[in-house]
């Protein structure tokens, strides 16, 4: 599937020490065997191995996991108890030396964002990784202008939903019956429920708090409808972007990668 992926184009390639304790780590390396240079690798080190001697030792296992000599793009997987100067530093270290070409975070709140770029180095942070997609839309209300402002991309994981949840909404089930596409295949979402991810749950929260209770992540859902979705999620969930006139889109060009979020457009260059 790896390998058809990158055929087809989807050349960045997300992974982490943390899944299946380095078994997906080996995957990706036989799928990119005699292709490395056509994927972007991204992989993530645990917030108790982000430290001066453990983030080394980390990140030395993923390459011999992954079979390469750098990983493009390497994240602090979440915050933890290690002060992130100190994981600054040793990503810095890492670079200099070859094994990263670019370092980043993931789950990182605008509060722990201030914080990262008031440390030395802090600035070079290249993304944030953080959970976003129709149905999770909380970071619009801080984090995502934060990072928009000062030209720090937001890498999207989970963007087709969680648990099925986004599968279930009407105006994303009409958009997709319209044009089901040519490979038309039936899914059947999970039962309704609601979505566990605590990162989720905070990060809603925070957003009804500032918008003084009139923010709702999940508007427009009906939870007691189940639906067959006449399209492959991914093809169902862009139905859903389009038809919501939101304007979300990523183009990479060359060496530069750039995000337009509504109106604004932030670029990052990520040559060598």
């Amino acid at each position: 599937c790896l390998r058809l992926g990158i055929d087809l184009g989807m050349t960045l390639i997300d992974t982490a020490e943390m899944y299946g304790d380095g078994a997906a780590e080996q995957v990706v390396a036989e799928a990119i065997a005699g292709q490395r240079d056509r994927v972007f690798l991204v992989s993530k080190v645990y917030p108790h191995n982000a430290g001066k001697k453990a983030a080394v030792l980390a990140c030395e296992s993923s390459l011999k996991r992954l079979k390469t000599d750098r990983i493009d793009l390497y994240l602090l997987h979440w915050r933890g108890s290690v002060p992130l100067a100190e994981t600054v530093a040793v990503f810095e270290h890492l670079r200099r030396e070859g094994k990263l070409r670019h370092w980043g975070v993931s789950n990182l709140d605008t509060d722990d964002m201030e914080e990262l770029l008031g440390v030395p180095g802090g600035d070079a942070c290249a993304a944030n990784q953080v959970l976003y997609n129709p149905d999770h839309r909380g970071i619009e209300f801080d984090l995502l202008p934060w990072q928009a402002a000062r030209g720090i991309p937001a890498m999207a994981y989970s963007p087709v939903g969680l648990g099925g949840r986004l599968l279930r909404n009407p105006a994303l089930v009409a958009a997709a019956a319209r044009d089901p596409g040519p490979d038309r295949h039936r899914l059947e979402p999970a039962p309704p429920g609601r979505d566990q991810h605590p990162q989720g749950r905070q990060r809603r929260a925070r957003a009804r708090k500032r918008a003084g209770g009139r923010y709702r992540a999940d508007r427009g859902r009906s939870r007691g409808d189940r639906h067959r979705l006449p399209a492959a999620a991914a093809q169902a969930a862009v139905g859903y972007v389009v038809e919501r006139g939101r304007k979300r889109f990523f183009f990479e060009k060359e060496n530069q990668k750039t995000f337009i979020l509504g109106s604004r457009v932030c670029r990052r260059d990520f040559s060598e």
